[in-house]
């Protein structure tokens, strides 16, 4: 007879760190059960980046690519051989390789589609499908997967059949799966366990993607759906139950239809692990970082559980491989989860900017003619840019990459609109930064040198496949979008001293709509009056200040013809709800908008309009905000001193601030007008300079030619912003401070920036200086 692992009931329950999910009987046989360590890997959101390359800089990367994330998933099944592997969706979009298997050299019937190549190679045991997944349609998603040697599964997902009848609705996809898996256990004894899979996508799809999907299928709630499925995987013979749940983390509440219901899926009976996604977001925090779900409600970063359930959540992009042990053991002929725990592993020490593992050359290979395509397609030129286009500073002022999308779409849907009935309403156009850091790291941002604009180029600028839509709204309803979108800062308390952050971070950058053709102020040191989700928090606040058209105020009942996508149209239920104010539904995508934009007028100007600032703050002295952007955003800094570089942070980020502009416009004393050059008697000789009187401890005069900024300076030796001195403004110059780019001192304690541009400096005469300062 052979030696039996002794695992009794007490040294479950006592094992440190890790779960005991069930107390289970103290049985005379304890020390004979059969004992098995299961290994559970997961992938998410890998969005195409199936090689180590980032194809927006045309550069290899050590940070990201699931080429990276193999060599992690060879570690761990060599660690554990009785390993199961998943993927959990937004697999096939997100990078111009994606583009370019389903837009420019669509994926043919036979073909595999490069993503798919991998999971064979992988060995990939199921997946499911992410959100992304239906970007391109569902012809286009078919096709992928129809060569898949894999089980593709969701739940919540139906066709529609249009009769209204939710009790004979038939899956879109296989629902579930019942894997049999062979494992060896802890006597090296062979066992088959019969393992559920079950996936599910947010019933949002609808929204975001209705062109593709409306009328052809629907989605269902996803806890309910879970509830549904669950007791019959068990019925089948399912020992254990693992979800793939391409949703994120959230505990205010189960609603129904919740885009992130992850949480409330590790409360229903008979779920042992659950492998989500969709947030970008990591659990369990990795070692030394700040829990993106913080402990509490259930939740434990420590043993990677919520509600006593293994979970993980591994970022994106292959940046992280998610890993679940159990110990699985049979007790009364049935298999029970005595002992979980869920970790992370990263391919990249962010705080080292290390590479923990190499790209695995069997990955590179396996995809390499269509990864060289892509090269090859992604440098193709499509015009030029007179400077620098980058997105660091996107969420604090008008931004040049934003720019140049509504410039863009408004060009398209005026020229869509000639012969219309819109045709004589003004055009606005909606756009958001796309690429602002956030959830994307330090490095996700736009930075495109001056020169040739290439295909690489304008897909970073725009990463989605969108495609135009135009919207005919009211004044009052692009306001009600403006104050939807102004939930992007935090609320700021004018009567701080303390330096305060100004971006809410759970607001989605992509959510943060820039509507050019009018323009407006932001006041900040109102509350929002909308969340993230567009529910009303506030009612009333009034954070949209100055709203004009072409210099007036906008009424309640102007109308417009807004230019956006079809994402913000089918979305936006504050504006557009069941789509009553869409005009136009175009089917070019709006980054062929702006390649085609480019290459008619062959070489652009990229320079934000400015049509938005932050309102003046009412307060009696400066309030500084800070933000953070990517360390490479100090080369932009501008030389006016506005934005300042405070330090470095763990995150990779780096913080800068600025000060708000204060309510109280002052403004310096105005040089006079000519005066007549007489001394009356018994006062002292007046020089003259020009016409104007000499002042003492005058040094130089300047003469405003371009719009620039005027500075405070405080006690402190920060710069405030004041005003815009205007072009033919001329004002005594009393010295010179080289900080800040160079500032004049115009008396007062107030400075100018020294900008030859914008600026011309002239100083008399020495025989002047002389006289007027008694020297």
């Amino acid at each position: 007879m052979k030696k039996r692992k002794k695992y009794g009931a007490a040294s479950v329950v006592l094992a440190l760190g890790l779960l005991a999910p069930a107390v289970l009987p103290t049985a005379a046989g304890a020390e004979d059960r059969d004992v098995v360590k299961l290994r559970i890997l997961e992938t998410t959101d890998v969005h195409m980046n199936l090689v180590n390359y980032d194809y927006f800089k045309d550069s290899p990367t050590n940070e990201f690519g699931l080429s990276k994330t193999a060599r992690l998933i060879e570690q761990a099944r060599a660690e554990q051989p009785n390993t199961l592997l998943f993927d959990n969706g937004d697999l096939i979009q997100g990078t111009p390789l994606g583009d370019y298997v389903a837009k420019v050299k669509p994926l043919q019937d036979g073909e595999v589609h490069p993503a798919v190549k991998l999971l064979h190679l992988l060995k990939y045991d199921a997946a499911t499908v992410g959100n992304h997944e239906f970007n391109y349609g569902l012809d286009f998603l078919n096709e992928v997967y129809d060569d898949a040697k894999l089980p593709i599964v969701n739940a919540n997902v139906y066709r529609d059949d249009h009769d209204q009848n939710p009790d004979n609705d038939v899956n879109y996809f296989t629902p579930y799966q019942i894997l049999e898996k062979e494992v060896v256990d802890e006597d090296g004894e062979k066992h088959t366990l019969k393992i559920g899979v079950i996936g599910f996508v947010p019933p949002q799809i609808m929204d975001w993607d209705k062109a593709n999907l409306q009328g052809k299928v629907i989605a269902k709630d996803i806890v309910q759906s879970a509830q549904k499925y669950i007791p019959k995987m068990k019925a089948e013979g399912a020992d254990l139950i693992v979800v793939l749940s391409h949703s994120g983390i959230e505990t205010g509440g189960n609603i129904p239809n919740m885009e992130n219901a992850s949480y409330y899926l590790t409360q229903i009976p008979g779920v042992d692990a659950v492998l989500t996604g969709h947030q970008h977001k990591k659990f369990p925090a990795l070692p030394g970082t700040t829990p993106d779900f913080p402990d509490g409600n259930g939740i434990n970063n420590e043993t990677g559980t919520i509600n006593g359930v293994p979970v993980t959540m591994p970022g994106s992009w292959g940046d992280t491989l998610g890993v679940i042990d159990l110990t699985v053991e049979q007790v009364d002929g049935k298999w029970k989860v005595t002992q979980a725990k869920a970790q992370l592993r990263p391919v990249y020490d962010k705080a080292t900017k290390t590479p923990l593992v190499d790209s695995d050359p069997a990955v590179e290979q396996a995809i390499q003619a269509e990864h060289e395509a892509t090269i090859q397609y992604v440098r193709s030129p499509v015009g030029k840019t007179t400077s620098p286009i980058n997105s660091y500073f996107a969420l604090i002022k008008d931004d040049p990459s934003v720019q140049i999308v509504t410039n863009a779409q408004k060009w398209y849907v005026e020229k869509m609109l000639k012969g219309t009935k819109y045709e004589g309403l003004p055009v606005l156009s909606a756009g958001a930064p796309f690429k602002a850091g956030g959830r994307g790291g330090a490095s996700y941002y736009t930075d495109i040198p001056a020169g040739e604009i290439a295909i690489k180029n304008v897909a970073d600028l725009y990463l989605y496949p969108n495609t135009v839509y135009a919207l005919k709204i009211t004044g009052a309803e692009l306001k009600e979008w403006l104050e939807w979108s102004a939930g992007q800062f935090n609320q700021i308390d004018p009567n701080k001293t303390d330096v305060q952050p100004l971006v809410n971070n759970d607001f989605p950058t992509y959510n943060f709509d820039i509507i050019d053709g009018v323009t407006y102020e932001i006041d900040v040191t109102e509350p929002a009056k909308y969340d993230k989700n567009q529910n009303v928090i506030n009612p009333n606040a009034n954070r949209i200040k100055n709203l004009k058209f072409e210099g007036k105020p906008v009424t309640p009942n102007m109308e417009f013809i807004v230019a956006t996508n079809n994402y913000r149209a089918t979305t936006n239920r504050i504006i557009n709800p069941g789509g009553k104010n869409t005009i136009l539904a175009a089917p070019d995508e709006n980054r062929q908008v702006i390649i085609d934009y480019i290459r008619e007028n062959g070489t652009i100007n990229p320079s934000a309009d400015g049509n938005w600032r932050f309102a003046p703050v009412k307060g009696k002295a400066p309030v500084t905000v800070t933000f953070e952007s990517s360390p490479e955003a100090q080369k932009y800094l501008p030389q006016d001193g506005s934005i300042r570089y405070v330090t470095a942070l763990p995150s990779g980020f780096a913080q800068y601030e600025f000060a708000l502009p204060l309510w109280k416009e002052e403004k310096p004393n105005p040089p006079k007008q000519p005066e007549k050059p007489t001394t009356p008697p018994g006062q002292v000789k007046k020089v003259y300079w020009d016409g104007v009187e000499l002042k003492k401890g005058q040094i130089g005069r300047l003469t405003v030619q371009k719009p620039i900024n005027l500075w405070k300076r405080t006690k402190d030796g920060r710069l405030v912003f004041v005003r815009i001195l205007q072009p033919g403004e001329v004002y005594r110059v009393y010295g010179y401070d080289a900080r800040f780019g160079g500032q004049y001192a115009v008396g007062g304690g107030y400075y100018v920036t020294d900008i030859d541009t914008h600026i011309r400096y002239e100083t008399p005469s020495k025989e002047k200086l002389k006289q007027a300062n008694g020297w």
